[in-house]
């Protein structure tokens, strides 16, 4: 099983697997692999439409792409990196996993390993991926092909903690599969490489990795409302407490993406199963979920403060996407604000340079505007994400925008520290 030269598939090229893939690449025989050839298609032209791979990275690539899964029949490791959701009620849909899992039985060959980074709760590797890839190869599984788990650290848009950069962590079913997936992502990024105990525990590291920011965030969010009733700033109180060496820095906000606002389900999925009441993670998601409510109603009450008679106050949203600077749309909140202004009688428009239109529609029957060149000024701009092109927008560009006696609402603080006219009202957390 030790392969002094191992040839690798990499099955799922998103967020986790392209960046994987091509680093890998640079040091062994590694096919990506992808059912979506649209994907693939425009992979092969250079182009990465999530942004994590620029072009020459993928022109000088020796990454082999295809959605034929023959094509990665005879590899020796294959990493399963596809995502893991939640369903409409928030519970763990291992559907893609799962897929993925009879994609890989089909082509293993004895003495192959199994790789999985997706993020799972404890046990899934093992107890439901293991026996679907046994069932579908006709192979034994921990005999004749072996399981192992490195869970994805990929945090979109960072381009300083990559995936050849960062500590990753690896276990394998047994101990000469440890030390293959220790040697074979060592090699990519310098010898960083942690060894959990087994399999069960590195799933589990990896979903209270993400527990945790979400519970600190929640606390951070509970504050900032606080505050809001005190009339006194959540980003005045974070900068005078922050000066304390020990104090966590965390930012209020919407939690959203694929991995915050979804890995505690997962958690509490698990715990629920084996008869625990997850009091704290739930009670850190509720308080998330609820976060897009309280931002809009505040907005509201603002505006109507100002302008009483104002029935259907038309309000511009800067910002789609789940994070700054990145065109990712999976489980954005921003949607949440938009629902809920439209709720109130607010006429919405949606601005993003940075997501993509068709995915906008798509997803969502968003249309975006083209760009903030506008015939008639909003009563309200919310700037809802905080993309560097937002930050660098001057007063009079952000004024224009906005009625006399409109409202300018800094839903993260990006224009705290500026001064606007005082015909414009102004809120932030």
């Amino acid at each position: 099983m030790m392969f002094d030269k191992p040839s690798i598939s990499i099955i799922g090229l998103g967020y986790v697997g392209l960046p994987l893939a091509v680093h890998l690449a640079k040091h062994f025989k590694v096919t990506g692999f992808d059912i979506n050839q649209d994907r693939i298609s425009e992979l092969k032209e250079s182009y990465d439409r999530t942004g994590e791979i620029s072009s020459p990275e993928l022109k000088n690539s020796t990454l082999h792409l295809t959605s034929n899964e023959e094509e990665i029949i005879g590899h020796d490791i294959h990493i399963v990196t596809v995502p893991t959701p939640v369903d409409e009620n928030n519970e763990p849909d291992l559907r893609p996993v799962h897929m993925a899992s009879e994609t890989v039985g089909r082509i293993i060959k004895p003495g192959n390993v199994i790789v999985y980074e997706s993020t799972v709760y404890p046990g899934v590797t093992e107890d439901d991926c293991g026996p679907i890839l046994a069932k579908i190869s006709g192979l034994e599984c921990g005999k004749d092909f072996f399981l192992g788990y490195s869970p994805e650290r990929i945090n979109p848009g960072d381009r300083e903690h990559t995936v050849d950069t960062i500590t990753k962590v690896v276990a394998g079913q047994n101990k000469a599969v440890s030390e293959l997936l220790s040697h074979v992502y060592g090699t990519m990024n310098g010898g960083k490489i942690f060894i959990a105990k087994n399999i069960k525990t590195a799933e589990a590291a990896k979903v209270i990795e993400n527990a945790q920011r979400d519970i600190n965030i929640a606390f951070v969010n509970e504050i900032s409302i606080i505050f809001q009733k005190l009339g006194i700033s959540v980003y005045d109180v974070l900068e005078a407490a922050g000066t304390k060496w020990n104090f966590l820095n965390f930012q209020p906000g919407l939690v959203g993406g694929h991995c915050i606002g979804v890995d505690p389900y997962y958690l509490a999925h698990c715990a629920k199963a084996f008869g625990h009441d997850p009091k704290v993670i739930l009670s850190g998601r509720s308080t998330n979920e609820s976060m897009s409510n309280a931002v809009s109603a505040a907005i509201h009450q603002t505006l109507k403060a100002r302008n009483p008679d104002l029935a259907q106050p038309r309000t511009l949203i800067l910002g789609l996407t789940f994070k700054e600077d990145v065109p990712d749309l999976r489980n954005t909140k921003v949607t949440d604000i938009i629902a809920e202004l439209r709720s109130l009688g607010h006429l919405i428009d949606v601005h993003d340079p940075m997501a993509d239109p068709k995915e906008a529609e798509e997803f969502f029957k968003i249309q975006l505007k083209p760009s903030l060149e506008m015939s008639e000024a909003y009563d309200c701009v919310v700037g809802a994400v905080p993309h560097e092109g937002y930050l660098n927008l001057t007063n009079t560009s952000i004024e224009q925008l906005v009625k006399p006696s409109g409202l300018i609402a800094d839903m993260k603080g990006m224009w705290r520290t500026r001064q606007f006219d005082e015909k414009y009202s102004y809120w932030c957390l």
